[in-house]
């Protein structure tokens, strides 16, 4: 049966795009006939062009009438029939070639989606290297059986799922987890397939076959999702339930009203469905086209029309709404260390390497103003650390067990450890001479666009946004509480981002917006998927409706925007070409208009409503809004650097508070209490009472606002918190507990603070910019 159904799907399109061939032939023919003076050839020509559409018309309608469907098509027909029986052959050609035209292009979306697929199932890996009796032998991945052991060499991708066998691996699961930092993997720990053998080469014993593996259970997810959605249903066959027979009405009651049959043929020249057939692909074409000047590429105009109806929008975390990479958070220094001393030293032997880790700590370095030394000797450990001399003393940074062995870490090195794991931070250890010095905690960062893709999407009308994310729920929900999301559902697998699709649809038109293998799954079930695809092909931009080629967030909005607007358009296009041909139709039935005037008529109505879809072409503009001087732009910042120093001596003090004795921590808490109450909430309040009134005068829509008030209450409830912890310090007892929590807090107000403050950064230079305009 497969086999059948693809031989059938071949026939169809090899005779849609005849059908085309024959159609553009015919009108060429009539077109060349007219011009050497011989009407009845053109005659000929263009009615031999229009015969075979309606004859494959026919068994179309027959098929859709026997599924229950009926739409633009029967227009269609009844148009191009009356054309030839009224003496209008070139108006039923002109049909006929819309009408088959429109067919291939759709064949065309169908070929593209399935090399998209097909492009997502050659990235899985063919063969295995399996242990034999002592020897390595290339398999089929089809042949690997539960409990064999294979090889998995540096760069190959695991092929099937099991478990380490050697004492470890490093591997970089972003492509299932999203998250972009390589994990350790050690001995009896399991391993997924698509994950990418960051690291050297290791072993490990089977425990699923290559069909119920990881990676081949996302393949079948997209697939499944893909061939589940329904097909779009043109915007005019909406209309066509009504257009269709009203006009045959009209026809009918001219003809039993005054006995003149040119009247009823006069009434189907007039309700000839150009508007309804042009108008909105038209349209859609046209915003498709917009879209792609913006980086934007959107596959097909039913995407388009999709992406206008979105109510809800959810976002992957990493490499979404934050950059997919690592930033230097913290310099943890030994007792009696510099931390810049420590920085320089690992951001010098860093240069030696090209991991995505190594290029955030050289950047780091960089950026503090630290001339950076040549390192020598340097030996790289992969997926690990590396080695080396500087100054002709032996460096190494990398992981615990390279840095440290079987050593137990010092308590300060402990405690490092420990807050890396609160932040959901990578930790890298330096030594001198093997002697332990620092460690550095890294993590992820927020996009610089994102807190401005939010604020468009509100404007867009996006009423709930959600984030989907693998990582773990602290560190998700901070940056949710930032860009203030309507929910976050944070440790969730490809598997479980597809169940969060699937209930948010249940609800209202859904977008899922993603960037790596892990999301394709939710991106196919999605109305409308949108990838961020600037960093190469990935499962992701292949299972995607929508891919922003710019690696930028704020596309997303901008898409909708224009896709909203090309939705207006072809409504406003199909609307006013139904109502001028009514009043056709209607002067026609009462002999005001006969069938040449009224097929004239009908071709300015034609005319007019291609023009206005048409429109959909030029860019969408965003309004009038107040404007502001430079001066008051730059006026807004008021005091953001003030701000910026007293968060990094909040950071300081969260710190130091890891080492504090109870007296001393006392003195730490006061003095993070004073930054907070002197500088944080006097900024705070100042934002609310004078700042905010400003803008509001000047922003198109006061979401944004809203929003940033929202923080504001959060932020000044921490500070209520951390001041009553603070005046209760005196009477209580100042434990571990005690101080932990109020470390906590601190940390908190300063993360917040830092998103916050970038946030408003943000809404000052769109004002100015938009001023400037």
């Amino acid at each position: 049966m497969p086999a059948q159904s693809g031989t059938l799907l071949m026939f169809e399109r090899i005779l849609r795009w005849t059908l085309v061939a024959i159609a553009i032939a015919g009108l060429a023919a009539g077109g060349l006939a007219h011009a050497i003076g011989r009407p009845d050839f053109a005659a000929v020509a263009f009615t031999a062009s229009t015969v075979p559409v309606i004859a494959g018309l026919v068994v179309s309608i027959v098929r859709d009438v026997l599924a229950g469907r009926i739409g633009v098509d029967a227009i269609a027909l009844v148009s191009m029939s009356a054309a030839i029986i009224l003496g209008e052959p070139l108006a039923g050609a002109v049909v006929a070639l819309m009408y088959s035209g429109g067919n291939v292009l759709e064949d065309i979306a169908v070929a593209r989606a399935e090399h998209d697929l097909r492009a997502l199932v050659d990235r899985a890996p063919r063969q295995a290297h399996r242990w034999r009796d002592d020897q390595i032998e290339d398999v089929p991945v089809a042949d690997v059986n539960v409990g064999d052991r294979l090889m998995v060499r540096a760069g190959e991708i695991v092929p099937v799922d099991g478990v380490v066998q050697t004492t470890m691996a490093v591997v970089d699961e972003s492509a299932l987890t999203g998250e972009p930092i390589p994990v350790t993997k050690t001995r009896g720990m399991a391993i997924l397939s698509g994950s990418l053998n960051a690291g050297e080469t290791f072993e490990l014993s089977v425990t699923a076959t290559a069909g119920e593996s990881t990676y081949a259970g996302i393949v079948k997810l997209v697939t499944g999702a893909q061939t589940a959605k329904a097909p779009f249903v043109r915007l005019a066959d909406r209309y066509a339930l009504i257009f269709l027979p009203v006009s045959l009405a009209i026809a009918a009651a001219a003809y039993f009203a005054s006995g003149d049959v040119i009247r009823s043929l006069a009434v189907m020249v007039a309700a000839t469905p150009c508007p309804l057939i042009l108008a909105a692909p038209v349209a859609f074409i046209a915003g498709v086209a917009q879209a792609a000047r913006s980086g934007i590429l959107v596959k097909g105009g039913g995407k388009l029309e999709a992406l206008a109806r979105a109510h809800t929008v959810l976002f992957d975390k990493t490499g979404t709404l934050t950059v997919g990479g690592a930033r230097l958070l913290s310099v943890e220094a030994a007792p009696g260390e510099d931390a810049d001393a420590v920085l320089l030293l690992c951001a010098s032997l860093e240069q030696a390497s090209h991991h995505v880790v190594a290029h955030a700590i050289v950047q780091a370095g960089r950026d503090r103003g630290l001339k950076l030394k040549v390192p020598e000797a340097v030996r790289e450990t992969m997926g690990s650390g590396l080695e080396g001399v500087i100054d002709g003393r032996r460096i190494s940074a990398g992981s615990r067990d390279l840095v440290l062995g079987n050593r137990t870490p010092p308590p300060w090195a402990a405690r490092a450890i420990r807050r890396a794991s609160w932040r959901s931070a990578l930790i890298v250890f330096i030594a001198m001479e093997g002697r332990l010095i620092g460690a550095l905690l890294l993590a992820d960062e927020l996009r610089a666009d994102t807190p401005r893709a939010i604020r468009w999407l509100r404007e867009a009308g996006i009423a709930r946004m959600v984030m989907v994310t693998g990582d773990r729920a602290a560190a998700a929900q901070a940056i949710g509480a930032a860009l203030d999301l309507d929910a976050v559902l944070a440790d969730r697998v490809p598997s479980d981002k597809v169940d969060a699709v699937k209930s948010e649809q249940r609800l209202h038109p859904t977008i899922m917006v993603g960037d790596g293998i892990n999301d394709a799954p939710a991106l196919a079930s999605a109305d409308v998927g949108i990838a961020l695809g600037a960093r190469g092909a990935s499962a992701s931009s292949e299972a995607a409706d929508v891919v922003i080629l710019a690696d930028r967030l704020d596309r997303v909005g901008e898409a909708i925007v224009i896709a909203q607007r090309a939705r207006r358009i072809a409504l406003e296009s199909i609307i006013a070409g139904m109502a001028l041909s009514f009043i056709a139709m209607g002067a026609a039935a009462f002999g005001v208009l006969q069938p040449v005037p009224a097929a004239l008529v009908q071709e300015a109505i034609d005319v007019a409503v291609i023009l206005n879809a048409l429109r959909a072409l030029l860019p969408a503009g965003r309004g009038k809004a107040g404007r502001i001087t430079a001066e008051d732009g730059s006026g807004l910042r008021h005091d953001h650097q003030a701000l910026l120093r007293g968060l990094d001596r909040l950071r300081a003090i969260v710190d130091a508070l890891d080492e504090a004795e109870p007296e001393q921590a006392i003195i730490l808490i006061g003095q993070a209490n004073a930054v907070v109450q002197d500088q944080v909430v006097a900024h705070e309040r100042d934002d609310e009472g004078s700042v905010y009134p400003r803008l509001a005068r000047l922003l198109q829509d006061s979401h944004g606002l809203s929003a940033m008030s929202r923080a504001h209450r959060e932020i000044l409830h921490l500070a209520r918190l951390l001041g009553r912890l603070t005046e209760d310090l005196p009477s209580e007892h100042v434990d571990r507990y005690l101080i932990r929590d109020a470390q906590r807090v601190i940390e908190a107000i300063e993360t917040l603070v830092r998103m916050h403050t970038a946030q408003e950064d943000d809404i000052y230079e769109a004002v100015a910019a938009r001023s400037a305009a």
